[in-house]
């Protein structure tokens, strides 16, 4: 076992990590407007001068787990109208297709304690296109690509730096920083490099009343002063380095335009560093603190600055700083060494380790407390409007303050349950234990509603997003247990207690007449229908979604097979396996006779699955738009041995009850009494002809399968678009390979023919279950038409190598998400760094939307791992494990 492993077992290694989010403004926590506008409550502008709520922002930010103290950098390259102190980007509002960072920095190297991190930022040695970048997006249609800061020609000739920036831990709470400058272009130039601590304000809002505090010990050293911290010192290398104070307090007078009062606000530094105005503290004093390092870096030379945020008083705080740094770096490498031994292609090995790397970084402190945040503090007025809108008033219960994995710590700085869940399938592989803290987590009484439904995310915390959790729980349990070689039974069974709550609520609350057909709106997949999903319907018509019911499908069968591992242990759980065994056989049923049986959810003379709309009258009508939506009764499946029935009288005797005395459920799913290779059964609401009919239309190439996956829509409808008539309304939907064309119902985002890593990972497992359990007995052409005919298995590998490829480097160099920009393909300063995009151009595989959301895109990491060899109780993971 390596040194990093050893680290895991001791929580005190996390205490101190990347927890910094990327942004604060623009997010609802921070939003104290009576109109709910958080977009236009907080602006970048203003946040260099305004005092948050509820966290902070930062570049490269460190903080410990409740986020007392942090610590980020900013620079100057003596050019722009303020320091750079926090990534910039557009709103919602601004860029055509949404909010979008502006920047260029890329996640290299993480470790799961934070023993070791690295990542780079690339800062123009010119002025930054603030204006130019706002503006062209504003002008820019949602026909037209996003206007990216590569796209200014402000890279051209190589005039930027590459800013390096390091951490290595000593110990859990000494912390070795640096930071090193290299200049690109041809010519000298100036950088300001500020390395700033500062604590996070919790005594302006009326219940804290304790202020600590940041002061000058002597050159080079800042005290700090906090009675709940252990860390008491930050050391510059340079002691000749000038030290800089001022408050983390509002600047009332800029950002409300009164009158000017007295003091050092957060804006300080920058006036300082900027204007010259004598704006930070004198007496070297306050709650924001910094060295400045004024430098000039000569064309094509680097320099570096090291600093040290440390419990210990020492006259050489740096005494052994690179022996040690070296230390951390080569047992990073151990780690992943470790971990990537069977993987022979280097090339695989840094997009994986970047994977890893992006998904450590996108840790953060998220603060909420929804009841504080309503009504406001004692300091801090909440002027609501409670007769219009005001999001979240249902949620009062909610107090989020917790380190989580966030989908991407610019463009989403808030956690986002179903994302989470995919999240957590990746961090299993280095760090299983932080992956089931995050799935409990979710379950909480702080974070689960009363009722039993989980959060969403906090721009809308009711919203309905697909149930994966159970899915991502088990699917932890065994990676966990293959890896550990021991069964967390204690984390399954208090985390299946309280999914008990959230299937009830789903039964509930999301199957309208009782019948088991599952509705829930939004589901995640923005832009996928004809129409919002999310629509209230008039006369009681009502959507029966194929992905909705086959979700809860799903969700059925995940729960059963959870319920049998448990009752492996305590036979009490026999009852819950039967409960939801027999639950997923009605759910299949309701898939396949909907009213009275004129329409189900399948369509035989398709081949595919489609949403069906009740009309008032009685009538149905069956949504023939092929989509993704399609494909979901694919997730519905499981396999289980034989062995495992022998085992579970109980289950065993009900089960061949249920399959003996109510033969038309028995025929709507494979065939259960049928043992498959092996003495295995399969569970699934696709049979064997009909799944062999989904994947005909699934891997043709002129509907569902691009050179980089499976598309979320049928390219058929690029050239004749899908056109529906309801209430003498036409909808059109055509295919889109990338970005929105519409602000309609999910705004910036866009299902309608991108490819989506969390749908094509669950795609390719699917794939690999059927497989388990088919074996050779079924083999289908790849691609269709093609005449070359593989099983399921070989399928699953070559949809695999599809979607890595994205990330891959080609026969040319050149990696496909970079969207074709030679300089990123092909400079030797950007071509083996890697960026983890949101969603993918279905055609080109370009990268798309959030540009660092190695949350669920993280699952290529998954992909790439060798398969190892299945023997035992882990023979059902049929993923790489």
């Amino acid at each position: 076992m390596n040194t990093e492993n050893e680290r895991l077992k001791d929580e005190a290694w996390r205490e101190w990590g990347p927890y910094v989010s990327n942004r604060q403004w623009g997010n609802v926590r921070e939003d104290y407007s009576p109109d709910g506008n958080a977009w236009e409550n907080t602006s970048h502008d203003q946040a260099e001068s305004k005092v948050y709520r509820w966290a902070e922002e930062g570049i490269a930010g460190l903080s410990d787990s409740k986020q007392l103290l942090c610590f980020a950098f900013s620079f100057w390259n003596k050019k722009d109208k303020m320091v750079k102190e926090r990534f910039f980007g557009v709103s919602n509002y601004q860029g055509n297709h949404g909010e979008d960072v502006k920047e260029l920095f890329y996640y290299l190297d993480n470790t799961p304690t934070h023993t070791y991190m690295k990542m780079v930022y690339k800062y123009p040695i010119s002025a930054f296109p603030y204006d130019q970048l706002v503006q062209e997006s504003l002008r820019r249609s949602k026909s037209e690509p996003e206007y990216e800061l590569i796209d200014t020609g402000i890279f051209n000739e190589n005039k930027y730096f590459d800013i390096f920036i390091e951490y290595c831990k000593v110990d859990a709470d000494d912390i070795f920083i640096r930071v090193t400058a290299c200049n690109r272009s041809k010519e000298n130039a100036p950088l300001v490099i500020l390395p700033t601590i500062w604590y996070r304000n919790n005594w302006s809002w009326g219940y804290n009343d304790y202020k600590p505090e940041l002061k000058k010990s002597k050159n080079g050293v800042i005290d700090i002063l906090h009675d709940s911290l252990s860390i008491k010192k930050f050391y510059a290398r340079n002691a000749n380095s000038e030290a800089l104070f001022c408050e983390n307090e509002t600047n009332i007078s800029k950002i409300y335009n009164r009158p000017k009062t007295e003091g050092y606000f957060k804006d300080g530094i920058n006036d300082f560093i900027i204007k010259g105005t004598k704006t930070v503290n004198p007496k070297k004093i306050g709650t924001k603190a910094c060295f400045k390092i004024d430098t000039e870096i000569a064309a094509g030379e680097s320099k570096t600055f090291d600093f040290r945020l440390s419990p210990h008083e020492m006259n050489d705080a740096f005494y052994d700083f690179d022996e040690i740094f070296e230390i951390r770096k080569e047992e990073a490498n151990d780690f992943y060494q470790n971990l990537q031994a069977n993987i022979p292609n280097e090339d695989e090995k840094n997009v994986q380790r970047q994977a890893f790397a992006g998904l450590l970084w996108n840790k953060q402190f998220y603060h909420y407390n929804i009841a504080k945040w309503l009504k406001g503090d004692p300091n801090l007025e909440a002027p609501r409007n409670f007769k219009n809108f005001v999001r979240n008033t249902e949620w009062k219960h909610l107090h989020n303050k917790d380190i989580i994995s966030m989908p991407d710590k610019w463009e989403y700085p808030w956690y986002a349950t179903w994302d989470l869940a995919f999240h957590c399938v990746s961090f299993a592989m280095i760090d299983a234990g932080f992956a089931k803290n995050q799935l409990t987590l979710l379950t909480k009484e702080w974070y689960m509603h009363p009722n039993g439904q989980m959060p969403a995310y906090e721009w809308n915390l009711s919203d309905v997003n697909p149930p994966v959790h159970a899915w991502s729980v088990f699917r932890v349990f065994k990676i966990d247990e293959n890896i550990n070689g021991k069964a967390d039974i204690k984390f399954l069974e208090s985390v299946f207690q309280k999914l008990l709550l959230n299937f009830t609520w789903w039964v509930n609350r999301k199957d309208i007449k009782g019948n088991n057909l599952f509705g829930g709106g939004f589901l995640g997949l923005d832009n996928i229908g004809a129409f919002d999903r999310n629509m209230e319907m008039k006369d009681g018509e009502h959507l029966d979604q194929a992905d909705g019911t086959s979700w809860m499908a799903m969700y059925s069968l995940n729960m059963m097979r959870i319920a049998m591992e448990l009752a492996m242990y305590n036979d009490v759980y026999e009852d819950m396996a039967i409960k939801f065994f027999e639950h997923y056989l009605y759910i299949a049923d309701a898939m396949e006779h909907i009213g009275d049986g004129k329409n189900g959810l399948w369509n035989e003379e398709d081949g595919f699955f489609y949403d069906v709309l009740q009309l008032s009258n009685g009538d149905s009508i069956s949504l023939k738009l092929r989509s993704i939506v399609g494909l979901i009764p694919m997730f519905a499946v499981e396999v289980i041995d034989h062995e495992m029935i022998e085992s579970l009288p109980k289950f065993k005797e009900r089960m061949d009850w249920v399959l003996r005395n109510k033969p038309e459920l028995t025929k709507l799913v494979s065939h259960w009494q049928v043992e498959g290779e092996g003495k295995k059964h399969l569970l699934s609401i696709l049979r064997k002809t009909r799944l062999t009919k989904v994947l005909h239309r699934m891997l043709c190439e002129e509907e569902f399968l691009g050179d980089y996956g499976i598309r979320a829509m049928s390219k058929i409808y690029e050239k004749n678009p899908f056109i529906f008539y309801a209430h003498d309304r036409q909808y059109v939907v055509h295919y889109t390979p990338a970005e929105s064309d519409s602000s309609m119902f999910g705004g910036n985002s866009n299902w309608r023919g991108p490819i989506w890593f969390p749908i094509n990972f669950l795609i390719v497992e699917s794939l690999q279950r059927f497989h388990y359990y088919y074996g050779n007995n079924i083999k289908v052409e790849f691609p269709t038409n093609s005449e070359n005919y593989f099983n399921l298995n070989e399928v699953a590998e070559k949809l695999s190598k599809r979607l890595c490829s994205i990330f891959l480097k080609d026969e040319n160099g050149n990696r496909p998400f970079n969207g074709g920009v030679e300089k990123f393909n092909q400079d030797p300063y950007f071509k083996d760094y890697i960026l983890f995009h949101e969603y993918f151009n279905g055609d080109t595989g370009k990268g798309l939307g959030a540009s660092h959301q190695t949350g669920w895109t993280s699952t290529v990491a998954k992909m790439l791992q060798p398969r190892n060899l299945l023997s035992g109780l882990n023979k059902e993971l049929i993923t790489r494990d």
